[in-house]
């Protein structure tokens, strides 16, 4: 846990400044030691979808020590066991899919926390200087880890008001295609009626003082965003800034044939 980059974060969201960040979904370490070296905010690790193994994910946080770029994982589940594990090897936070009630949110939380305050069991972890800084972590870890869910379904608007009341929670993210999905509009990133919906929870949770984040589809959705209030910006996927960028070179000499589905 990289408490100097997690105190940094949070002072630019309180003056009310951006935070931008790369969604992080390819093996290579590389990819996050380079969003590091540009001076990034934040990296979201994906461990919910595609491939990465727990050695990959250690070694992209590896690839963020000593950099003020807070490193997250993005894990499959609300799960005590995948919470810790992912803590224990170093991430700063988690986040949380598929989150619909404040009773989810206060359990992540406390799976994330040292009791008594949460249920989280100690290791002799890269957390904890494997097991050298013990006193030292624990003493400070509660009060710096970053939990975030996501909404991502159409339930979690009736309940957005319930979750943003939860102490301890001050970052939220938002899922436009699994929101699209869950009202009925798969394989869309924003639905009919979905992006009023996004920007109506939006405004609740800002109203109670927490900060916003989603994953801009574009450039120019990057300045629409930022004009909505959200602050926590992803800029993009790795994998698509790669095909984008390969696929307007294939495009300059008339090869850009697209994908199709495997």
């Amino acid at each position: 846990m990289k408490i100097p980059a997690i105190r940094a974060l949070r002072q630019k969201l309180a003056a009310g400044d951006p935070v931008f960040g790369l969604w992080v979904t390819l093996e290579a370490a590389s990819i996050t030691e380079m969003a590091a070296a540009l001076g990034l905010d934040w990296v979201v690790i994906d461990a919910e979808h595609g491939h990465l193994d727990w050695k990959e994910i250690v070694d992209h946080l590896r690839a963020t020590v000593r950099s003020e770029t807070v490193a997250l994982v993005r894990l499959a589940e609300l799960n005590g066991g995948l919470i810790k594990r992912a803590l224990d090897i170093g991430a700063d936070g988690v986040v949380i899919p598929w989150m619909e009630s404040a009773d989810q949110l206060r359990q992540a939380l406390a799976y994330a926390q040292y009791p008594p305050e949460g249920v989280r069991g100690l290791g002799a972890e890269r957390a904890t200087g494997w097991g050298q800084t013990l006193v030292q972590h624990t003493a400070e870890a509660n009060e710096h880890v970053l939990v975030v869910p996501i909404l991502e379904t159409v339930r979690a608007v009736s309940q957005v008001a319930a979750l943003s009341a939860v102490d301890g929670v001050a970052l939220y993210f938002f899922g436009p295609a699994d929101f699209s999905a869950s009202a009925g509009f798969r394989g869309q990133w924003e639905g009919p009626g979905v992006a009023e919906q996004i920007l109506a929870m939006k405004d609740t949770l800002r109203r109670a003082g927490k900060y916003c984040g989603v994953l801009a589809s574009s450039l120019e959705d990057i300045q629409r965003r930022l004009g909505q209030g959200f602050q926590m910006i992803g800029l993009g996927m790795d994998a698509g800034f790669l095909l984008r960028g390969l696929r307007s070179a294939l495009a300059s000499v008339g090869r850009d044939h697209g994908l199709h589905a495997l």
